[in-house]
């Protein structure tokens, strides 16, 4: 049952939203929080950029025809699911919750859990390495692209702009290009400090996540949305990720790809990244609410996680079976 509870991440998010609902951040301490929080994404995406090592990437670039279709179900096939979610009546699916919706599905893939989950499955672990932080690294000039033209296209009022643009590169992209600078001196030493820089990855997305929905109360979030809403979402997120997981899992089977590849495709394709999607958010979305834009990936991150959780399982179930099958066949001599 425990691959049913919520991870500590998730806990925080609970705790962090019932905290925003009940003392929302407002007036002069919000407008310090916001300085705040903007320096928090710096080092976070700085963090980023000085535990990738650069060894790993380029022996990952080798294996160029998983991470195309890694990438491609990433930045194609979700906006394209996202897409058609749009087609649901308003009264199903709030155009608010939709635009949240339709962001989530251009985010790029999770870097930690993806490599977790391959790893336990017994799948490529350096691909998943590679796949994951190709994503990432596209993931921030490929959602700003891609929420400027969908969301444009969908009547959403802003869209792609060279001010966005700008947030984005001095926000995200520079302290990622300072922290591969950097990575020769100081990359052992980071990822040799996970469990110390944990909290600096979770504060940072936390802290946003406060502002948000400190934000959206003041707005009138919870008044603006239903229960049944609420459900909506989890019904479509359930939607989506069991679409992704078939087809990443069946596709690259029919593509003849081996059991190994075939794990590493899908558990980075089928993620969403919660650590990079709500700094995203952040820079993008500046000045607008963000209650109901972020609200579907923090669902999404806890569903992904139990679902991925039950599938690494029984891929090292039964990859251990096979192994036991083969070692006896081996040992027994009248096996031909």
């Amino acid at each position: 049952m425990r691959r049913f509870l919520p991870d500590t991440m998730t806990l925080l998010l609970i705790c962090t939203v019932v905290t925003a609902s009940l003392r929302p951040a407002h007036g002069a301490f919000a407008n310090y929080f916001s300085i705040a929080t903007d320096i928090a994404i710096g080092l976070l995406f700085f963090l980023h950029g000085a535990r990738l090592s650069r060894d790993v990437a380029i022996a990952g670039l080798l294996h160029w025809r998983l991470h195309l279709v890694i990438l491609t179900v990433t930045f194609v096939v979700f906006p394209l699911l996202g897409m058609a979610f749009g087609l649901l009546p308003e009264n199903v699916l709030p155009r608010p919750l939709f635009f949240g919706i339709l962001f989530l599905c251009v985010l790029p893939s999770t870097v930690q859990s993806s490599i977790a989950f391959t790893s336990m499955a017994g799948g490529n672990v350096s691909a998943a390495i590679c796949a994951a932080s190709a994503s990432n690294i596209l993931g921030i000039f490929l959602t700003p692209v891609l929420v400027g033209l969908l969301f444009a296209a969908h009547g959403h009022v802003g869209g792609l702009s060279l001010n966005m643009l700008q947030k984005i590169m001095l926000q995200l992209l520079a302290p990622f290009i300072a922290g591969q600078m950097l990575q020769p001196w100081i990359g052992d030493w980071v990822r040799a400090r996970k469990k110390l820089l944990t909290p600096i990855d979770r504060g940072s997305i936390l802290m946003v996540v406060y502002l948000a929905f400190s934000h959206a109360v003041v707005d009138g979030i919870w008044t603006s949305f239903s229960p049944r809403d609420i459900v909506a979402i989890m019904a479509v997120n359930a939607v989506l990720l069991t679409f992704v997981l078939c087809l990443t899992m069946f596709g690259s089977r029919l593509m003849g790809f081996g059991k190994e590849d075939e794990i590493a495709i899908t558990f980075c394709g089928s993620k969403k990244s919660l650590a990079s999607g709500i700094p995203i958010a952040n820079v993008i979305f500046a000045g607008q609410p963000l209650g109901a834009i972020v609200l579907p990936i923090m669902m999404f991150h806890q569903l992904q996680l139990m679902i991925c959780a039950i599938i690494a399982q029984r891929y090292a179930s039964r990859q251990k079976i096979q192994g036991t099958a083969e070692t006896s066949m081996d040992k027994d001599p009248a096996v031909p």
